[in-house]
């Protein structure tokens, strides 16, 4: 079955840069789209960056210059670089990998960028 876990979550001050991680199992990784999504309270979840398996990359308008997503398919891991964090960052950030019709969600980990 398929399994994602992300890790890397924390307290940073704005300014600050954190890199997250999610780890995928019970699937050949490198064929899909993996994606990273946030969602932050009282908010619905919402798209922040995105690689195809070939490695093309889109980013959310408010995270591009900031944030980098990247893969490593050897490894069965994606990351997402986040620069420069701001308050407004703060949400849980789940990872994604769309395969067919279906979509499967890590448990996320919680960003916090506060002062």
């Amino acid at each position: 079955q398929v399994q994602l876990v992300e890790s890397g979550g924390s307290l940073v001050q704005p300014g600050g840069s954190l890199r997250l991680s999610c780890a995928a199992s019970g699937v050949i990784f490198r064929l899909y789209t993996m994606g990273w999504y946030r969602q932050a309270p009282g908010k619905q979840r919402e798209l922040v960056a995105s690689v195809t398996s070939g490695g093309s990359t889109d980013y959310a308008d408010i995270v591009k210059g900031r944030f980098t997503i990247s893969r490593d398919n050897a490894k069965n891991t994606g990351y997402l670089q986040m620069n420069n964090l701001k308050p407004d960052d703060t949400a849980v950030y789940y990872c994604n990998l769309a395969i067919g019709g279906a979509r499967f969600w890590g448990q996320g980990t919680q960003v916090t960028v506060s002062s």
